[in-house]
């Protein structure tokens, strides 16, 4: 497939170009500086790679990058960035309805708030304690719920450096909702006590960049069981059978 990556040489953003050369897609980067991309894929594997070199706000430019590509990962900007970060995804999402030779599937990066906490109505950005930057997520979400594109969200927690692990375990994926079991009686507490539940299992939702970046390449499909979904993921050990 015809993968084009904005945001291509962020933290996830050169995981999933890296992972997805190494699967044999098609991988275009949207960058800034070329040189950066250069120096963090390597001579071999940037040989691989077309290059896009332009403004991301130049709603011309992320237009004709998308033309004949069949998945976009928009990996680009952060919540810290406010309205800067959601100016950048509303060009992206424009151009994306707007380019006739555009095949329409789209993974955007959110973030583990954007996911229902079962038993509650709420979703984590909706807590105290919760940083207000994060609405800027909601925003994006709501920007892709107004399109008729085939979207998709990833939505981890913090995401961190793989490593080697002894221990069995597997990625348990969820849809709309927190990857996390939740007693029913969690409707009981108020918001301020379920935030300091949040809070405290925070570490449980660590996920690496490369579990990442291979869920949303696994899944580009069209019309796809994440199709218009919210994606929650997290480490599950695997119990021995007795």
């Amino acid at each position: 497939m015809k993968i084009i990556v904005f945001g291509a040489t962020g933290n996830t953003g050169k995981r999933v170009l890296a992972q997805g050369v190494r699967m044999g897609h098609e991988m275009t980067a949207f960058v800034r500086n070329p040189e950066k991309l250069y120096e963090q894929q390597g001579t071999q594997s940037a040989k691989q790679v077309k290059v896009i070199a332009q403004d991301i706000m130049d709603p011309d430019s992320v237009f004709a990058a998308l033309a004949r590509q069949d998945v976009a990962v928009i990996a680009a900007g952060h919540a810290g960035q406010g309205e800067e970060f959601v100016a950048i995804v509303g060009n992206i999402v424009s151009q994306c309805e707007r380019q006739p030779l555009f095949s329409g599937r789209v993974w955007m990066m959110g973030g583990a708030g954007l996911l229902d906490i079962p038993h509650t109505g709420l979703t984590g950005n909706e807590l105290p304690g919760f940083p207000p930057a994060f609405q800027y997520h909601n925003r994006n979400l709501d920007r892709l719920r107004q399109t008729g594109l085939d979207w998709s969200v990833m939505c981890p927690g913090t995401m961190v450096e793989a490593k080697p692990d002894s221990s069995p375990i597997h990625l348990h994926f969820t849809t709309d909702a927190l990857p996390l079991p939740f007693p029913d009686t969690i409707q009981a507490l108020s918001e301020n006590e379920l935030a300091g539940h949040l809070f405290s299992r925070l570490q449980e939702l660590d996920v690496s960049y490369e579990d990442v970046a291979d869920c949303m390449l696994t899944h580009v499909d069209l019309a796809g069981p994440y199709k218009g979904k919210r994606v929650g993921l997290a480490y599950r050990e695997e119990k021995p059978a007795r």
